[in-house]
């Protein structure tokens, strides 16, 4: 095992679960520096973001910041979605390039605005279901939780506070991931044997990492350093998305 793959790993922990995210996309760029084969990546950053998402989704419900409200209706669509996601084997790359444009653009709002909305909105519920719907999809082709795209959604939009956000978004990665690694388990007939020995070191990393990253951001962290760490994100998850970074 490379050397500077489990410190990589923990980093990338630290950052997303800070912001409610659980590391789907810097976990995929670092496995693949490493040298993974192909086949193992997107499963293996899907079960590292299952474990990181439910640690964080934990703290960030126990600090009070979850609207239910927002989040039943988009999990409850994004679930299905993200299950014929993952289960597809499409190109994805025609929309990736338009993603990331859309990230890109939401670090550099949240860079320019590092406080939370002044007034939030209550949105329709047929416009949360779309939006789960879509989001899922996404996360089940691109094999990430969709955070990276629900948490500019929800800001946005004003339909949630910066911790709000990261509260919805970690549950809905920690529903998604696990859907979408089912479709791909199906679509594949993975076996464990697909998996790299050092997967146990590698959870450990992530999960003692996430823990402290989730801690910081859903009590200790002013919004404002969220935000800037959101932006880094989004811009860490753009780059992945255009090529750049592995």
């Amino acid at each position: 095992m490379t050397l500077w793959l489990l410190p990589l790993l923990g980093l990338v922990a630290f950052l997303y679960a800070a912001v409610g995210h659980a590391g789907a996309s810097g976990y995929i760029a670092v496995l693949a520096l490493a040298g993974l084969p192909a086949e193992q990546i997107k499963p293996l950053a899907l079960i590292l973001n299952i474990a990181v998402a439910a640690q964080g989704s934990w703290q960030f419900w126990r600090a009070g910041h979850l609207r239910w409200r927002l989040f039943w209706p988009v999990l409850l669509a994004g679930l299905p979605a993200a299950f014929l996601g993952g289960w597809l084997d499409l190109p994805t790359l025609w929309f990736q390039r338009l993603v990331a444009l859309v990230l890109l653009a939401s670090a550099l709002r949240f860079l320019r605005q590092p406080g939370d909305p002044e007034r939030l909105t209550q949105p329709p519920l047929i416009l949360l279901v779309l939006s789960g719907a879509g989001l899922g999809l996404l996360a089940g082709l691109t094999g990430t939780g969709g955070g990276v795209f629900l948490t500019p959604l929800l800001l946005g939009c004003s339909w949630a506070s910066t911790r709000q956000a990261a509260a919805v978004s970690s549950l809905f990665i920690f529903g998604n991931s696990l859907s979408g690694l089912a479709g791909l388990l199906l679509a594949r007939q993975l076996s464990g044997a697909l998996l790299p020995a050092q997967l146990g070191w590698m959870l450990l990393m992530v999960l003692l990492a996430g823990a402290v990253g989730s801690r910081l951001g859903s009590r200790h962290w002013p919004v404002a350093w969220i935000r800037r760490c959101l932006a880094l994100v989004l811009l860490l998850a753009a780059l992945k998305l255009l090529g750049f970074a592995g």
